[in-house]
């Protein structure tokens, strides 16, 4: 491309052009699907063609999501709604429960729930300390251990990263916790997969672009400026970058970090089936590298 050529940009329009027919009948379970990054993740397997069980805390989210997808032209994925609190064991093994006995196999899990109040870790209560570990390192074990049995044709797990996942920042002691541990669960795991040649990937993705922070809500987002919330990028796009990296064979990337914006940046300049070097695929190509020479160098005693 020309020095000072327009870079392509994805659109609704065309990310269904990329995006149709990807998971035609995979089965994905997309916790904290009711908003933010996870509502548009769910959107964009179900335009894929994947039977999404859309999962959230609270049932108005869940309701407005499945609604959504329902009332798209071209999605011929199916949606299922359910209240799930990924902290509760039980609530993730009666959700995965219905999703089998609904369409009888589970494919892959994107775990986007999270619970996480902005404050000093010295003035954070020990109940919401646990709780935040809970929902988001407690949930991506719960739902991994649970949907693994069931992923015998192979199958992945996807929790979401961010600059907390390498970084630290005030006011978000717990949440950078969890979300360096989750990194630390996904290398091992990694490692442990290829020993044992379970064929399953367990990854990581970032946003990669800006998006509504985390902790708004409808309310709070809709009654907000339209100066303020016109940088952000629809999560519907940025989910594009999920049906692609669940439409690889789980072998291929497993332990990896991915990013959603510069994937989805690639595939609107050469199209879904771009290739996959670091640069391409996330915001931190160093970290990408290290971890497969890491694995590649790794033996087991």
């Amino acid at each position: 491309m020309p020095p000072n050529a327009q870079q392509p940009q994805l659109t609704t329009e065309s990310l269904q052009q990329h995006i149709q027919g990807q998971l035609t009948d995979k089965v994905v379970l997309v916790t904290g699907a009711g908003r933010g990054l996870g509502w548009g993740v769910a959107r964009a397997l179900a335009l894929a063609g994947a039977h999404v069980a859309v999962t959230d805390i609270v049932l108005t989210n869940v309701t407005r999501t499945v609604q959504q997808i329902s009332q798209f032209d071209k999605a011929p994925g199916e949606p299922m709604g359910r209240v799930l609190d990924t902290a509760d064991r039980t609530s993730m093994v009666e959700a995965i429960s219905a999703i089998i006995e609904r369409w009888g196999r589970l494919d892959a899990v994107v775990h986007c729930a999270v619970n996480m109040p902005l404050a000093r870790f010295i003035d954070t209560p020990q109940a919401s300390f646990w709780k935040q570990l809970e929902v988001g390192l407690g949930g991506l074990v719960h739902a991994t251990q649970l949907a693994l049995p069931h992923m015998t044709d192979g199958g992945h797990i996807v929790t979401i990263a961010s600059g907390s996942s390498l970084r630290g920042y005030h006011d978000e002691s717990v949440y950078c916790a969890i979300k360096h541990a989750q990194e630390g669960l996904i290398k091992s795991l990694a490692l442990e997969w290829a020993h044992d040649d379970i064929n399953v990937a367990i990854n990581s993705m970032g946003p990669g672009k800006p998006i509504k922070p985390t902790r708004l809500t409808w309310d709070e987002l809709e009654a907000l400026p339209a100066e303020t919330t016109s940088t952000w990028v629809d999560p519907l796009l940025l989910g594009g970058a999920f049906v692609w990296l669940l439409s690889q064979p789980p072998k291929q990337f497993c332990g990896l970090r991915f990013d959603a914006g510069p994937i989805i940046d690639a595939m609107a300049a050469d199209g879904f089936e771009f290739a996959a070097a670091p640069e391409r695929v996330t915001l931190y190509p160093d970290d990408f590298k290290e971890r497969l020479e890491w694995m590649e160098s790794y033996t087991f005693d």
